[in-house]
Parts: C-alpha cells; sequence; structure tokens
C-alpha cells in the first residue's frame, strides 16, 4: 500500500527513537533464555522497522552523509522535489512510498502485545491497593507511546488526488516542483493538521513548532 511520508525531522526522530527499544526488550527476553511469542512478535516488528525506515525521506541524508565512499550500484536514490501551493508558497514535501500490509502488520502486533502488558500492570498495581504507588513512568512507556502516534502516520488516508498527484511526480525525471491544485492544498492541509495532532499533541510547545514546519 502507499502512504505518505512527510518530509518532517519530527516524525523521522519520533521513527528513529523506536529502535533502542525494540532492541532492549529483545536483548532481555534473549538473556532470560525464554523461548516465548513475544520474542518472535518484537523481532518480526523490528525487521519491519528496518524495511520503513529505509523509505523515509530523511534516512537517505542520513545514509548519504554517513557513507565514507560513493554510491554503489543497486544504492536507490531518493527523488527529491520542491512542492507548491497554488498561491505560490513552497510547502513541506510528502512523498509517497510503498509500505508492505504485512510490516504494518507487524508493527501493529507489537503495539497490541505492550498495550496488553500495560493493562497487566495497571490490573497488577490495582489489585495491590491504593497505598501501593504506581511506578514513575520511564522507558517502558516509550515504546506503545511513540509506536501508536507512527503508526497513527503511517495509516493515515490521503485523498486519491493528492496521493495520485505526488505519485506521478515522483515518476518524471528529473523532479524539479510540483504545485498543488487549490483542492489539492486544502486536502494536504488537512492531511498536515492530522500529521502535526498526532506526533504533538499533549505538548503545547511542542505543537507550535511543529506545527510551524508546515504553515
Amino acid at each position: 500500500m502507499h502512504v505518505l511520508i512527510p518530509d518532517d525531522p519530527v516524525f523521522f526522530a519520533k521513527f528513529e527513537s523506536l529502535e533502542e527499544p525494540l532492541l532492549r526488550h529483545l536483548h532481555r527476553l534473549h538473556s532470560e533464555g525464554l523461548e516465548t511469542d513475544d520474542e518472535d512478535v518484537i523481532s518480526d516488528a523490528y525487521d519491519s522497522w528496518v524495511q520503513v525506515l529505509v523509505q523515509l525521506p530523511l534516512w537517505f541524508e542520513w545514509y548519504a552523509t554517513s557513507r565514507s565512499a560513493g554510491p554503489t550500484p543497486g544504492d536507490r536514490a531518493q527523488t527529491r522535489y520542491v512542492l507548491y501551493g497554488p498561491d505560490g508558497d513552497q510547502l513541506t514535501s510528502l512523498y509517497p512510498v510503498e509500505v508492505a500490509a504485512a510490516d504494518l502488520g507487524n508493527l501493529i502486533a507489537c503495539l497490541e502485545l505492550f498495550a496488553a502488558a500495560d493493562q497487566t500492570r495497571s490490573a497488577a498495581a490495582s489489585e495491590a491497593g491504593t497505598g501501593t504507588p504506581a511506578p514513575p513512568p520511564g522507558r517502558e512507556q516509550v515504546l506503545p507511546d511513540a509506536l501508536r502516534r507512527v503508526l497513527d502516520v503511517l495509516l493515515l488516508s490521503p485523498s486519491d488526488g493528492l496521493l495520485d498527484t505526488l505519485r506521478q511526480a515522483g515518476a518524471l525525471e528529473p523532479v524539479v516542483s510540483v504545485t498543488l491544485s487549490a483542492e489539492q492544498e486544502t486536502d494536504y492541509r488537512h492531511f498536515c493538521e492530522d500529521i502535526v495532532a498526532i506526533l504533538s499533541s499533549g505538548d503545547a510547545f511542542a505543537y507550535r513548532n511543529h506545527r510551524a514546519l508546515y504553515f
């Protein structure tokens, strides 16, 4: 399936932040020596995380600058372009990328696994009585929150007109600029408002600064 990925450092940072907790949980399960379905779920989620990572627009910039040698045969270049509204205002670009449904499914299964674990911990704390303080939020809560936000962005449905226009533009060589129609710009703004709300809700300062990337 095709999704629209924003050229957005907030989304990239949120997505990249998933690696450390995924690997930490895998290491813990492996060191305990327990063969459980949980390890398979998290391992599959990590593999899918990598598959999606290499599709992200900003990943190509990081990858290129981190290479000591030049590109090798088989390297896939990311087509870059400048996006404009109908009045000539430059907009933050959105990139159509193909994400396998199986990879999304693996990430969703991982989120469900940790959501169930959170419910179990909450139930155990309740049974322990009100006299036992709940553990403070820590790194255990980082993964489900960040993963939920990332998945909500990946599962956003853009309008067919906006998606088709950007897909067609990406097929051109080279792409210099793309100008949206008034209707497409409206769809674009609604789509980007959703991205900002998903990623930065709950923090007014972060929300204002994130929204400034788009509007």
